[in-house]
């Protein structure tokens, strides 16, 4: 029974993280119609830095922190400011269930980019749920003459990519860099980055719009800490397929406070990008015990 207590903590923690995720994620869809995507990119590292800070600090040596691979962390600041800036602008233009759907197709690009790039095997069956995967975005983007592809679609699709190659350069940087330094830095490069491109059209804060920023800023720090205890205590292969159930709060978001639903080609295509990341995960269960039974 006590070998359990792990799995189920680790559940519970993944689960708070998605949904922490999404009220942040929501925060920034109701800030996106009033400030410029970069703003809201720095906003979003800004507010939740000294939170992270705190933890960082709380839990290892600060010269931890300094003895890093600095080109990894250089490139993965870089892709989380495109990322940001991407899904931002996205959100202005869909709703967060939609952006969410589009944006799972991150973990199969992931898939994709480890062959080449970590020169691990990726097997026919993996490369047929990659493919299916990636129609179900086109599903939703319905990139035809009568379609709906916008330039938001495209830009939470860049921004899905951005996250899979830094994701690839966390796999990197895990062999020889700490998790509290990976955060530390990724939020560090991100909050720096997109304040200075944002600088020049930086718009003055709302008064009222303080508390949503503060309320971002809590909601991203609970959340990266409790996905990286989540990772910590449990099999990744077991607490991963929980990121889906953030479709469950866009759509609860999305219909709470924007009265929207997303439309039944969007739920069509959805379905099949889940079901692939599924079939996906289950294959590295399966590949990962028959290694190390």
């Amino acid at each position: 029974m006590n070998r359990r207590h792990p799995h189920v903590y680790a559940t519970i923690l993944m689960l708070l993280a998605v949904l922490m995720f999404a009220l942040m994620d929501a925060g920034l869809k109701l800030l996106s119609p009033r400030y410029p995507s970069l703003q809201l990119a720095a906003l979003r590292g800004l507010s939740s830095l000294p939170l992270v800070s705190a933890w960082v600090l709380a839990t290892v040596p600060l010269r931890s922190l300094l003895r890093v691979h600095w080109p990894l962390h250089l490139l993965r600041g870089a892709l989380g400011v495109a990322m940001m800036v991407g899904f931002v602008y996205g959100l202005r233009t869909m709703p967060l269930s939609t952006a969410y759907a589009i944006f799972f197709v991150s973990p199969l690009l992931v898939t994709a980019m480890a062959g080449p790039l970590l020169k691990e095997k990726i097997g026919g069956g993996r490369w047929v749920a990659i493919v299916i995967g990636l129609a179900g975005v086109l599903v939703i983007l319905r990139p035809t003459g009568e379609g709906m592809m916008t330039a938001g679609g495209l830009a939470v699709l860049i921004a899905a990519i951005c996250y899979a190659v830094g994701a690839i350069t966390v796999r990197m940087l895990a062999q020889r860099d700490s998790t509290q330094a990976m955060v530390f830095w990724f939020l560090l490069l991100l909050s720096l980055g997109a304040w200075a491109l944002a600088l020049p059209g930086w718009k003055p804060l709302a008064d009222g719009d303080i508390w949503i920023i503060a309320g971002i800023g809590l909601a991203g720090s609970l959340a990266q800490v409790a996905l990286t205890e989540a990772f910590r205590r449990g099999e990744a292969s077991l607490i991963a397929p929980l990121e889906y159930t953030a479709l469950v709060w866009g759509v609860a978001l999305d219909v709470a406070l924007w009265g929207v639903l997303p439309d039944g080609v969007t739920w069509i295509g959805a379905g099949i990008i889940v079901a692939s990341g599924f079939y996906l995960l289950r294959r590295e269960r399966v590949h990962v015990e028959s290694e190390h039974p």
